[in-house]
């Protein structure tokens, strides 16, 4: 494609962009394609020679298009959302112009300080103490597995990365609501998921902080060490707060590291009332947090906070000679983690905080909390639905329970059925979890585009299918 091919072809994408907005609830929230639909219509081998991007785009619309679920729908409401903004947006196509690698601050500077700006910026609104750092990661994953990653080093004086995880007694200590890639992580390192100890929950489905002291002393009696404590700021399931105050000091008693996962609603710690919950956040060790996720920057872009920053790149670094730089002063984030080549994913918030304000944020953050009280009051105020956990923040889980059926065999079967009939139907997208064993619908309400009347034309839909069936 040559320059002037690329200045029509631009804007003729561009124009397909702004249109896909305008449109967008003309589209199935999840799409209706089969397995194997989409594989079946693309030719068996690549063409030979190059083809017309018009041809191009049109294949896209016509075969790829379809067979996408639109998160960006404003009745998408399962998972989390992966929410996006207009601003995000266009510092996305800045950042495919420009084709940048970020790993070194020598490769692009101003990457590498605006890293540390927008960073710093968080981290004052957010309550994270002043003297922690933070580098920006792809996703929550990386962010946890660094975490475990460095505990790993400081506990071993840094043997492991030179000698191997030899005679491994490290435990590592998380809730049974704790996300999945927790256990990942400890696979990756090496500890093995039979360390990995999960601590029984209460009522409202947070971290029993009794359970979890009683198992720390029970493991060191047995001449076991304790690693880590992952808690969790807003679980999958349910957005459940573990106790993180108590936990901080737990782990400061027994000298474990102690990380705090809050992929999904860390965001909401701009609005200042939430930070009462991690007020003992500099007894911690690290925290993390996805703005991919509830602050309107689109995927990827997970920010990881830490307190010794020391620890964490002497974990990571690594001088082959064709890195090796005479900089000084400088964040080189190629040290900071997992990654060596690395996106300029900070110019996405720089533009979305610029472009909001901080106060714009937290007023569309506080816009969906209040739809999602919304929700909740009006489940609870009819008698064949039921709330199935407590609200935390946007989320909302319930389930149908007509009065005359009360075994749950046949409940859990009921709202199986009912989910699938939402979804197929194209015109909202839930998913599920289990809350002490109950199958449940699961509504997190976070989509940037989402506004009342597309929440309650969502409950609606629910509430008539359910009576339908």
């Amino acid at each position: 494609m040559k320059k002037k091919e690329f200045k029509i072809n631009s804007k003729n994408t561009l124009d397909w962009m702004v249109n896909y907005f305008n449109e967008l609830n003309k589209y199935p929230v999840k799409s209706k394609v089969k397995p194997r639909d989409i594989f079946n219509k693309i030719p068996k081998i690549p063409p030979k020679k190059g083809e017309n991007f018009s041809e191009i785009l049109d294949d896209f619309k016509n075969i790829i298009l379809p067979g996408m679920t639109h998160w960006q729908h404003p009745n998408f409401h399962a998972f989390f959302p992966a929410n996006n903004s207009y601003p995000s947006i266009l510092a996305e196509m800045i950042i495919s112009t420009i084709g940048a690698q970020c790993m070194i601050w020598e490769t692009s500077p101003a990457a590498a300080e605006l890293e540390e700006k927008v960073i710093d910026w968080l981290k004052n609104e957010m309550g994270i103490p002043k003297n922690w750092s933070g580098v920006i990661n792809d996703t929550a994953s990386s962010g946890t597995l660094t975490s475990l990653l460095t505990a790993r080093e400081v506990i071993s004086n840094y043997t492991v990365n030179k000698k191997g995880l030899n005679n491994n007694n490290f435990i590592v200590y998380t809730s049974k609501e704790a996300h999945s890639s927790v256990e990942k992580a400890i696979k990756i390192i090496g500890i093995g998921k039979n360390n990995l100890i999960k601590i029984d929950t209460n009522d409202d489905l947070s971290m029993n902080t009794k359970d979890l002291e009683y198992k720390i002393k029970k493991d060191i009696d047995l001449n076991k060490t304790p690693l880590a404590i992952i808690s969790t700021f807003g679980t999958t399931g349910t957005v459940s707060l573990d106790p993180i105050n108590k936990i901080s000091l737990i782990a400061k008693k027994y000298k474990i590291w102690h990380h705090i996962d809050a992929a999904y609603a860390g965001s909401a710690l701009i609005i200042k009332k939430y930070q009462k919950h991690i007020k003992n956040i500099h007894l911690a060790d690290s925290f993390l947090f996805n703005p991919h996720k509830w602050m309107l920057t689109n995927f990827d872009c997970s920010i990881y906070f830490v307190k010794n920053k020391e620890a964490l790149i002497k974990t990571f670094e690594i001088f082959p000679e064709y890195l090796k730089t005479k900089s000084k002063n400088v964040n080189n984030y190629k040290d900071w983690g997992i990654q060596l080549g690395r996106r300029f994913r900070s110019l996405k918030l720089w533009f979305v905080i610029r472009s909001y304000g901080i106060d714009g944020i937290k007023k569309i953050l506080k816009k969906h909390i209040k739809l999602a009280k919304l929700i909740n009051e009006k489940i609870e105020k009819i008698n064949d639905f039921e709330i199935t956990a407590k609200r935390n923040f946007n989320m909302v889980n319930f389930r149908f329970k007509p009065i005359k059926i009360n075994d749950e065999y046949k409940l859990d079967n009921l709202n199986k059925k009912l989910l699938k009939k939402l979804n197929n139907s194209g015109k909202v997208y839930l998913s599920h979890t289990k809350i002490n064993n109950i199958f449940s619908l699961r509504m997190p309400i976070g989509n940037t585009l989402s506004n009342k009347k597309h929440v309650l034309s969502s409950w609606n839909l629910i509430k008539n299918t359910a009576r339908s069936i």
